[in-house]
């Protein structure tokens, strides 16, 4: 899968953690910065991610700051994303079972280190279970077009 990602200085160090399992699973991973812990406007780096997936040049996209807020707010402005924010296992399951989240949003302050790995295994895994979501899904996309 083509993953993009992105992060503020507050994500990186879970970006480059993120980025290197997912090489290691045969991701293919295109990043959007930053690339240090230096302070930086977060939409700088989080929008071109979240626009990757829009055009489908990446088939899903992780956005990562302090607390994933900000970071999925500027995600799910790009039209065609639905970003999902989890701060655990169920929350990353739900976003793509549910709501075919095609960005997920994270925050390093918020998820210990032990856990953020599995959280994007999870994100990656779940398949989108379609029914009753599909006909909500379409109502996201048609307030879209307004």
């Amino acid at each position: 899968m083509k993953i993009s990602i992105g992060s503020d200085h507050a994500g990186f160090n879970y970006k480059e953690l993120i980025k290197k399992h997912l090489l290691e699973q045969g991701h293919e991973v295109r990043d959007f910065g930053t690339d240090s812990t230096a302070p930086v406007d977060y939409p700088l780096f989080i929008a071109p991610a979240a626009e990757a997936v829009a055009r489908g040049e990446c088939e899903r996209g992780i956005v990562l700051g302090g607390s994933g807020n900000g970071e999925a707010i500027v995600a799910n402005k790009v039209r065609g994303v639905r970003c999902s924010l989890a701060w655990n296992r169920e929350s990353a399951r739900l976003g793509r079972a549910h709501n075919d989240a095609n960005v997920l949003s994270l925050g390093e302050r918020m998820i210990a280190p032990e856990e953020v790995l599995p959280i994007v295994d999870i994100w990656i895994a779940t398949p989108f279970e379609g029914g009753r979501h599909q006909h909500r899904i379409d109502l996201i996309t048609e307030m879209e077009g307004k």
